[in-house]
């Protein structure tokens, strides 16, 4: 991904800044609201729910009617094209989400009916434990290749343990699942659970009942969590006038609830602090956006729209370079008489928003204006342009080529056929940038990033051919000297957790905002993580994929609070809430994107693969090198 995002605080007249207010609060924000709402009472809504995904076009559809509805009339033309982009990036979100929970529940589901204990196991075949064994090896030797005996999966070792599970073995489990859900004979489909369950292995000792009890319990936690998660609230919009918190309060006070659902959603609402600044707006095309320099030479901006409001631009100096670059690329296109393409802009889209701030006054007094601009880093140079232009073209051409086979085009289609020639055009004539070599690296160099508990990152610089490790890092060889930073964010963090219980003993308020330590620690990693790539000349970096991180430490953390404290449901909580504070300190999601980030800006390729269980925080960086590097080949 070569996108980077990029933000600057928009400085305005108190009489600007209320106008602007109130376009956003009182117009686009509520029309927002009712969309949200028609959406989730659309008749179609399970249909999505199912899919995981629905059209920008429905969204539009639902938006036209309200454009005329007294409640909404009145704003640009420009901001009902946001509210649409809006819901529709919310509710495309939340499907997602939803779908991926749903597949993982339905898994979880499915391993929970085949996970049974060895007793169980014999119950339902009624057979002794000799004969389910010879079975399940009759059946590993079937779907097992020639090439590897069954002895080989009976060996056991430390080293074994802790390795990560090659591709056979994945193969062979996937076979084993297969062969399941083929299959109709008891015996079968017990030997198969057997296998399953014990990492498609005849084990050579008999089966733990406290630890199969302890594995099965983690199984159903993380169904149940995966079942909440379900049954989530739809998206229902910011209330920015309190009134819906206070006719809850008003409800909840003058009425007793019926059962224990109704009290929670009571409870929910009233507890659940609703936004208090209106909904972004999004400029989805660089063109929205007009650059220019006031009398005091300072770069100032004008919105579609609302292009009587000045806003001037302030901004961190790492960032001033590029929003002289969007300046300048309008005009070079202005100046040649549009004979360049904005296809080639360095500014890709904008969104604005309101940041919050604290203290009392008029809302667009307290609170702060921030522009965030998507830009690509390819387009700064001469080179990435080139890439760039190679892309869009080859994309016009295969479009311009499947309309003229359809054959009799009407006015619509030739004049379609038309821009799309004079854009052809206007690209092979780009913008002047200054020329930078591309980074090239090894392809069979990669470097892989585990993420951990106690340690938050760690390196492998991997020759994926031969499988040697060219070079590790620590946290601590990362960090440096500034290794001493990590303990203090840790340390802020036990602080403001324990200033947090304190307040919520008092019922006080307790939202503690985090300091920026934290980010500052990813960005130290994120640089230096990319200075080790550079230095070994690794063609892309690894990550891990975080799509069941939290979930699995979640769900063990409350495994290991049963086990703990088995007698008392309070001690449960108090056990996981303490081992929260303790090791789970980390946004892995935040330093990742820092990561991501400072790869997009010097052009070396970010792939994600699954992180391994088990091993040291070297090994794991180092075995997921190697495995991206067996699926890029597979691929």
């Amino acid at each position: 991904m070569s996108q980077i995002t990029i933000q600057c605080r928009l400085v305005a007249s108190p009489s600007t800044r209320q106008q602007l207010w109130k376009l956003m609060a009182s117009l686009n924000t509520p029309l927002i609201n009712e969309l949200l709402m028609q959406m989730r009472q659309h008749p179609d809504f399970e249909t999505w729910r199912q899919k995981g995904n629905i059209s920008a076009v429905v969204v539009k559809e639902l938006c036209e009617p309200l454009k005329t509805d007294p409640r909404f009339t009145g704003q640009p033309a420009r901001f009902y094209v946001s509210a649409v982009t809006t819901v529709s990036y919310i509710y495309k979100s939340w499907l997602a989400l939803m779908k991926r929970s749903q597949y993982q529940l339905e898994g979880k589901t499915r391993w929970l009916s085949m996970l049974n204990s060895d007793v169980e196991l014999l119950e339902t075949t009624g057979v002794t434990l000799d004969v389910l064994r010879n079975q399940a090896a009759e059946i590993l030797v079937q779907l097992t290749p020639q090439s590897v005996p069954v002895e080989s999966h009976q060996k056991k070792g430390k080293r074994a343990k802790k390795a990560k599970k090659s591709h056979s073995e994945k193969s062979l489990s996937q076979a084993l699942f297969d062969a399941y859900r083929n299959t109709e004979d008891i015996l079968t489909r017990c030997a198969i659970s057997y296998l399953l369950k014990n990492g498609c292995k005849l084990p050579d000792k008999e089966e733990d009942a406290e630890k199969f009890a302890k594995r099965r319990r983690k199984v159903e936690i993380q169904a149940l969590r995966l079942t909440e998660q379900l049954e989530a609230r739809i998206p229902k919009g910011r209330d920015l006038t309190n009134i819906k918190w206070l006719e809850t309060l008003s409800v909840a006070a003058g009425n007793v609830p019926q059962n224990e659902t109704e009290a929670k959603s009571w409870q929910d609402a009233l507890l659940r602090k609703s936004n208090s600044v209106p909904f972004p707006l999004a400029y989805e095309t660089s063109e929205d956006m007009t650059w220019f320099k006031n009398q005091f030479g300072r770069i100032c901006v004008k919105f579609n729209g609302i292009s009587e409001l000045t806003f001037e631009i302030y901004c961190d100096s790492r960032h001033l370079h590029w929003f002289k670059r969007f300046l300048s690329d309008q005009e070079i296109k202005k100046n040649s008489k549009n004979q360049h393409s904005s296809s080639l802009f360095t500014l890709r889209s904008g969104r604005i928003s309101w940041q919050f701030g604290e203290g009392k006054g008029e809302p667009w007094n307290l609170h702060h204006l921030t522009l965030y601009c998507t830009v690509d880093t390819r387009l700064w140079t001469a080179e990435g342009t080139k890439l760039v232009i190679e892309e869009k073209a080859e994309d016009i051409a295969k479009i311009m080529t499947k309309t003229k086979e359809k054959g009799d085009l009407n006015e619509k289609q030739l004049a379609y056929i038309k821009r799309k020639n004079s854009t052809l055009a206007k690209i092979h004539n780009p913008f002047p940038r200054p020329s930078i070599a591309l980074y090239k690296g090894q392809s069979h160099i990669l470097l892989g990033v585990s993420l951990g508990l106690e340690k938050p990152a760690t390196l492998a610089v991997v020759n994926a051919v031969t499988g040697e490790v060219i070079a590790y890092r620590s946290i601590k060889q990362l960090l440096g000297d500034n290794y001493k930073l990590l303990n203090r964010q840790r340390q802020q963090k036990q602080a403001l957790s324990h200033k947090r219980k304190i307040a919520q003993t008092l019922a006080a308020p307790n939202e503690y905002g985090d300091s920026e330590l934290g980010q500052y620690i990813d960005r130290l990693l994120a640089k230096e993580i990319i200075a080790v790539a550079q230095k070994y000349s690794a063609a892309s970096i690894v990550l891990p994929k975080l799509d069941d991180m939290r979930e699995q430490l979640n769900s063990e953390i409350q495994a290991r609070a049963e086990q703990k404290c088995p007698e008392s449901l309070e001690a449960q909580k108090n056990y996981a809430k303490q081992y929260r504070v303790n090791i789970n300190q980390w946004s892995y999601g935040r330093l990742i994107e820092s990561i991501k980030t400072q790869a997009a800006k010097v052009g070396i390729v970010i792939e994600q693969d699954k992180q391994p269980i088990h091993g040291s925080p070297h090994e794991k960086a180092k075995d997921l090198a190697i495995t991206a590097y067996n699926a890029r080949k597979n691929s």
